[in-house]
């Protein structure tokens, strides 16, 4: 999920691409994210999904991706934290 966000980011998918295709994404790798790492799992499910998605709806398309790129970055931080 991390590539997907990244492409959305680097302009490889438009905003209402995204939006479209984030919610479907999620739930369909998501048993597979949590057998990989189940703690970076809610991690990424917290601060892109609850904290970016969920919260940036009403966002101008300029304030939306900073928003996700801000949550993109904390997941990044916190995964090399080595607090996961």
């Amino acid at each position: 999920m991390m590539r997907y966000v990244k492409e959305y980011l680097d302009g490889k998918k438009e905003r209402w691409e995204f939006d479209l295709d984030f919610s479907y994404e999620l739930m369909n790798r998501w048993d597979e994210m949590c057998d990989e790492d189940e703690e970076y799992a809610d991690v990424f499910n917290e601060w892109i999904a609850e904290g970016g998605f969920d919260v940036g709806r009403n966002y101008s398309d300029d304030e939306y991706k900073e928003l996700i790129k801000r949550q993109y970055l904390e997941v990044k931080s916190i995964a090399a934290s080595g607090f996961l």
